[in-house]
């Protein structure tokens, strides 16, 4: 929940008046607490994490939810769920590096919270060419950032860089934000 991409993100959408409450999955509060790396928890036990989070932030109705990564990705799995405002996943893991066919995309064709996926255009997880023909829902959309990889970083030959497609992310997630129906009943962007 600290690492130097959501400090960034975090610390951003901050400065643009959006709250934001960072948390970790109990695998990960595992790894703090002992030094030692241990397996990711089943989908259920993320999940119900992620529902305890959302109601202990007083409810979904105001909340714009996302993550990094598989962050994101749980919180997709539990946006509709939990009646959330909105959805931001920043690098989608579409599929496993080196494997498009193992898809991670059924409950994204049916999705309803609005959602924007942030996603560099050669992130191994799914990058343009190939995202752009999942079928996903009316509700989802995918915006790229210019020859970023999973965490937005260009090649420096591209004429990009890092903090170009940093500055940009965050200025689509804060237009996203902005944009949701029900702006005057305020709104928080949580957790990270």
């Amino acid at each position: 929940m600290d690492s130097p991409f959501l400090d960034r993100i975090a610390g951003d959408l901050g400065r643009r008046g959006l709250r934001v409450a960072r948390f970790e999955f109990p695998y990960m509060e595992q790894r703090r607490a002992t030094g030692r790396r241990g397996g990711v928890d089943r989908p259920l036990v993320l999940e119900r994490r992620w529902l305890e989070v959302i109601e202990d932030l007083g409810g979904g109705e105001r909340l714009v939810v996302g993550g990094k990564s598989l962050g994101g990705r749980m919180a997709s799995h539990v946006a509709d769920r939990a009646a959330v405002r909105g959805l931001v996943c920043l690098g989608y893991p579409f599929h496993p590096p080196r494997a498009p066919e193992r898809l991670r995309t059924a409950h994204l064709a049916t999705l309803t919270t609005p959602t924007l996926i942030l996603q560099g255009t050669r992130d191994p997880f799914g990058g343009l060419d190939e995202v752009q023909s999942y079928g996903l829902a009316p509700a989802v959309r995918v915006e790229f950032l210019p020859d970023g990889d999973h965490s937005f970083v260009p090649r420096a030959r591209s004429g990009h860089t890092a903090e170009e497609n940093m500055a940009l992310a965050v200025e689509r997630i804060a237009a996203f934000v902005e944009g949701l129906p029900g702006r005057g009943t305020g709104h928080d962007a949580a957790p990270w």
